[in-house]
């Protein structure tokens, strides 16, 4: 149902984006010349951060509907109580607004998401509340409002539009060559085969970027967990996270399909192995 949803919003996401290419068009006379390396560049960014923000602003209501995120409007028991409550106290220490507060069923797992800092959605799963402490689940809480308050989800975001708008002008500019007859005329048909080609190509190593960066990005969040709540709590989790099958966990389910395993599963992970995480939090709490 998740893969559905995640086809049919990026459907949506490019169908709105041609909708607007033809009302700038039509309404505005801006059009991008794709004949020309501006007009190309100007086209590559146009769908390389237009994907990237619809996206982000639809990134609460995806994960509410994708990951059947229940929303904590009125809490029914004491742990929802005591969620709110600990949300509240540390959306105080960081000075944000206070975000969503969801519960959703599965296995061990937490998330933050959404466009703005002050308009964010902090979720955690069944699975982690039955697993850990209140010490270890605040936390894992904190680890989230750090992410919330560096701003990464916009961050990502950025960095995303970036590499799309290369990965098109980059393969877009090297099927023009490709893709010409002996006479200098394009060949369509060679040309889209090519683009195609380069971007699924230059994607993987945009991807291994972006993955970079969302590893740096969770070294940081766990010094801001550290900062807010102490060291333990979010330290402990991580341990027992690690003793957590990593097929329950269903991390990286999406490159082990396309065989990105072993040695190479680790360009493309979105946090760093847990061992190294532990041995960072002992030497950023030891240093502060």
């Amino acid at each position: 149902m998740a893969l559905v949803m995640l086809i049919l919003m990026n459907l949506a996401v490019m169908a709105s984006l041609y909708i607007a290419l033809w009302v700038l068009g039509a309404f505005f006379g801006i059009y991008f010349d794709s004949q020309s390396m501006s007009g190309l560049f100007m086209m590559a960014a146009f769908f390389g951060f237009g994907g990237s923000f619809i996206s982000l602003l639809m990134s609460k209501w995806m994960a509410k509907n994708s990951m059947g995120v229940q929303v904590i409007d009125t809490p029914m028991n004491d742990t929802e109580v005591w969620l709110l409550e600990t949300i509240h106290r540390l959306s105080q220490q960081t000075g944000l607004k206070m975000p969503e507060v969801g519960i959703f069923e599965g296995a061990p797992n937490a998330f933050a998401t959404g466009w703005d800092k002050n308009n964010a959605l902090v979720a955690v799963s069944t699975g982690l509340l039955e697993m850990m402490s209140q010490e270890e689940i605040e936390g894992v809480l904190a680890h989230e409002m750090s992410h919330v308050k560096n701003g990464d989800m916009v961050t990502m975001t950025l960095m995303q539009g970036v590499l799309n708008t290369f990965v098109i002008f980059l393969s877009r500019i090297i099927a023009s060559m490709v893709g010409r007859d002996r006479d200098g005329r394009t060949n369509y048909g060679t040309y889209m085969m090519v683009s195609f080609a380069l971007e699924m190509v230059f994607s993987l190593f945009a991807t291994a970027i972006l993955m970079w960066f969302s590893r740096y990005r969770e070294y940081k969040a766990d010094e801001g967990a550290v900062d807010l709540s102490g060291a333990n709590g979010i330290y402990y989790a991580l341990a027992k996270l690690g003793q957590v099958p990593k097929e329950q966990l269903a991390l990286n389910d999406d490159y082990k399909a396309f065989g990105i395993v072993g040695f190479l599963e680790t360009f493309f992970a979105s946090h760093p192995p847990i061992e190294a995480r532990l041995h960072h939090i002992k030497e950023y709490a030891n240093e502060h």
